[in-house]
């Protein structure tokens, strides 16, 4: 097969960030005809399909290994260019992260101020389920995720950062309302409940250590966004499980009760990066970890 050229691996890379062969396009000046045609060109030489032709393009099992090879090689280019000081040097990195929605919500933007200014980072950030945002490294979409996920992907490092505890909670009318008539494992699985969306399995995981079936038997609402979800059960849309940092302020000011004080879930959270010899990957590692120390749990 020889060797992939740079032009066209790069060109792949550019399809899967711009989602579609127009923007990349746009984006490295030259043709649509001519991002196709570099697209098939390297298909060709890999005898491998790479690109799901989809809106938003995807990499398919073999593109996301190419994928990952470009990211990488355009993090050490950059990071070599730095160190000679050669022009184009001071453009931001773009740095892209997978990161799970209550870690968005709660402690992860605070980690990414103590970036330091040098080298100037540009940070993309994707939102996925904690158990969901390794399979972004995988197929190299990410530099770096948080997940909970302690198996190392190929060509990862792994860094626990802490736990991240979830409360049983729900507005004071509606816990009265919905769970004061019978054992809390029965009302919990018979009261509407919220989710984050029809993969979270959290709230129906609890019912289920308690020794329930699972939140089968009431409405089930989806708020698919972390603040909205808090808003949803202070609202008494539903009980559900919070973070503590979200949980605490309205503990303290009555909106919420707190339903099983001697049960919770603890998430365990970890830090999963290239394993690269990148100054800008290891300065957002060390702040990532240094604020998590601060806002979780430990991990034992």
């Amino acid at each position: 097969m020889g060797e992939l050229p740079l032009d066209q691996v790069r060109t792949l890379l550019a399809v899967v960030d711009e989602g579609t062969f127009d923007a990349a396009a746009a984006a490295l000046h030259v043709t649509p005809s001519a991002v196709s045609q570099r697209v098939k060109a390297l298909e060709q030489r890999t005898g491998r399909v790479l690109l799901m032709r989809t809106k938003p393009v995807r990499p398919t099992e073999s593109g996301a290994v190419v994928v990952r090879l470009a990211r990488q090689l355009a993090r050490l280019e950059h990071d070599a260019y730095a160190e000679l000081g050669l022009s184009g040097a001071g453009e931001p990195t773009r740095v892209p992260v997978a990161v799970n929605a209550d870690s968005l919500a709660t402690w992860f933007l605070a980690a990414l101020t103590r970036v330091p200014e040098e080298p100037a980072l540009s940070f993309e950030l994707r939102r996925e389920d904690e158990d969901h945002t390794a399979a972004l490294l995988r197929e190299g979409l990410v530099m770096a995720a948080v997940t909970s996920s302690s198996d190392p992907v190929p060509g990862c490092s792994v860094r626990a950062l802490g736990r991240m505890r979830y409360l049983p909670v729900a507005n004071p009318e509606f816990a009265a309302r919905h769970l004061r008539d019978a054992p809390l494992v029965e009302a919990l699985g018979a009261a509407p409940v919220v989710t984050f969306d029809r993969r979270d399995d959290l709230q129906d995981g609890f019912v289920r250590r308690l020794g329930g079936p699972g939140a089968t038997g009431g409405r089930r609402h989806f708020v698919p966004t972390s603040e909205g979800f808090a808003e949803a059960v202070a609202a008494g849309l539903g009980w559900g499980l919070l973070p503590e940092a979200q949980a605490d302020p309205l503990l303290r000011a009555g909106r919420l009760v707190e339903l099983a004080p001697d049960h919770w879930v603890d998430v365990p959270l970890y830090w999963q990066q290239w394993k690269l010899d990148s100054p800008a990957l290891a300065a957002v590692a060390e702040a990532v970890v240094s604020a998590a120390a601060q806002a979780l749990r430990g991990p034992g």
